[in-house]
C-alpha cells in the first residue's frame, strides 16, 4: 500500500468520527445548552443539530417536563407558639433552560431551601387552628412566593401542596377530646330538638282532635235538631192530611157522634169518676145509665183506681247498648215521642 492511500483512509475515519460525535439529537421535552469556548452559544430545542467539534460543547441538558419536587417535614412554629411537622410538595417547570443552567448554581436545593423558609414566614403568621383549616390559603400564598423568587431561575412553580400537617401528640390528644366534646354537644342538641318537635307534634295532634271532636259533636246536634225539627213537622203534616181527609170525606153527624162516644171511652179509660157529657149526646144516648154507671147506682162498673200504665219508650235502632251520650238519649226519646204521636194518631 501507498503513503497516500493509507492517509485518505486515516482522514475518512477521522471524518466519520467527527461527524458521529458533533451530530446530536435533542429528544421531545428536553433542551440543550450550547457553549461555545465558554460562552453561552444557543438552546438546541428537539430535533437534529450538529456542534462544532473541539469549539462547541453541549453545557447542560434541560428536562423541559414538570418536575414534583417532594421535600422533607420541616420543623414549623405557629403564632401561638406550637412546633408541628409541616410536609410540602412543589411542582415546577423550566421554562428559560440558559437561566435555569446560569442563574443559579444548584436550582433544586433553591427551591427546596425557598419553599422551607417561605413556610415558615406564613405559617409564623397564623395560629395553630388556621393552619389546619387554610391549607388552601397556605397553598396559594406559597405558590406565588416561589413563582415570583424562581423567575429570576427560568423555573415556573405552577402549584404548591401541603401534603401533611403533625402537630406535636399533647395537641392532639387535646383535639381529640375538644372534638369528642363538640360530636356529643351537637348529639345533644339533636336530642333536644328531636323532643321539642315530638312534643310540638303530640300537642298539635291533641289540638287536632279536640278541633275534631266538637267539629263532629256540633254536626250531630245540627243534625239532631234537624231530624226533630223534622219529625215534629211529619207530625203535624199528617194530621192536618187526616183532618183534610176527613173534611173530603163528608162524614155524616151521626158517625161523627159515634167517634166522639169512643173517645169519651178512651178518656174515662175505667177510672174516670166524672164524664162531662155533650148536650147534642143526651138526647142520643140514654143518659140514666150513664149517669147512673157513673155515679155507681145500680150495675155499676167498678171504678179502676190502680195506676195508669206508662208505655215504655222503645228503643232507637240508630242508637248502639249502652250509648249514654247526652245526644245519643236525646235521639233516642225524640224517636219514643214520634212513634207515641203517630199511635195515637192511628186510634
Amino acid at each position: 500500500m501507498s503513503a497516500g492511500f493509507i492517509l485518505t483512509i486515516v482522514l475518512i475515519v477521522i471524518i466519520v468520527w467527527l461527524l458521529a460525535t458533533n451530530i446530536r439529537i435533542v429528544p421531545q421535552a428536553e433542551a440543550y445548552v450550547i457553549e461555545r469556548l465558554g460562552k453561552y452559544k444557543a438552546t438546541w430545542n428537539a430535533g437534529l443539530h450538529l456542534k462544532v467539534p473541539f469549539i462547541e460543547r453541549v453545557a447542560r441538558r434541560v428536562t423541559l417536563k414538570e418536575q414534583v419536587l417532594d421535600f422533607p417535614p420541616q420543623p414549623v412554629i405557629t403564632k401561638d407558639n406550637v412546633t408541628m411537622q409541616v410536609d410540602s410538595l412543589v411542582f415546577m417547570t423550566v421554562m428559560e433552560p440558559m437561566l435555569y443552567t446560569y442563574g443559579i448554581n444548584n436550582p433544586i436545593v433553591g427551591v427546596q431551601n425557598l419553599a422551607a423558609t417561605t413556610l415558615r414566614n406564613i405559617i409564623g403568621e397564623m395560629e395553630l387552628d388556621e393552619t389546619l383549616t387554610g391549607r388552601d390559603q397556605i397553598n396559594s400564598k406559597m405558590q406565588m412566593v416561589l413563582d415570583e423568587a424562581t423567575d429570576a431561575w427560568g423555573i415556573k412553580v405552577t402549584r404548591v401542596e401541603i401534603k401533611n400537617i403533625q402537630p406535636p401528640a399533647e395537641i392532639e390528644e387535646v383535639m381529640s377530646k375538644q372534638m369528642r366534646a363538640e360530636r356529643e354537644r351537637r348529639q345533644t342538641v339533636l336530642e333536644a330538638q328531636a323532643h321539642q318537635e315530638a312534643v310540638v307534634a303530640r300537642a298539635e295532634g291533641d289540638k287536632q282532635a279536640k278541633i275534631l271532636a266538637a267539629e263532629a259533636e256540633r254536626d250531630a246536634q245540627i243534625a239532631l235538631a234537624e231530624g226533630r225539627a223534622r219529625s215534629i213537622e211529619l207530625v203535624y203534616q199528617a194530621e192536618a192530611d187526616g183532618l183534610k181527609k176527613l173534611k173530603e170525606a163528608q162524614i155524616s153527624e151521626t158517625v161523627l157522634k159515634l167517634k166522639g162516644i169512643e173517645a169519651l171511652k178512651d178518656v174515662a179509660d175505667g177510672r174516670a169518676t166524672k164524664i162531662f157529657m155533650p148536650s147534642d149526646l143526651s138526647g142520643v144516648v140514654s143518659s140514666l145509665g150513664m149517669v147512673g154507671e157513673a155515679m155507681g147506682i145500680g150495675d155499676a162498673t167498678p171504678v179502676d183506681k190502680s195506676a195508669k200504665p206508662v208505655k215504655k219508650l222503645q228503643p232507637d235502632d240508630c242508637c248502639e247498648d249502652g250509648d249514654k251520650s247526652f245526644g245519643a238519649r236525646e235521639a233516642s226519646l225524640t224517636t219514643s215521642m214520634i212513634n207515641s204521636q203517630i199511635e195515637e194518631h192511628r186510634h
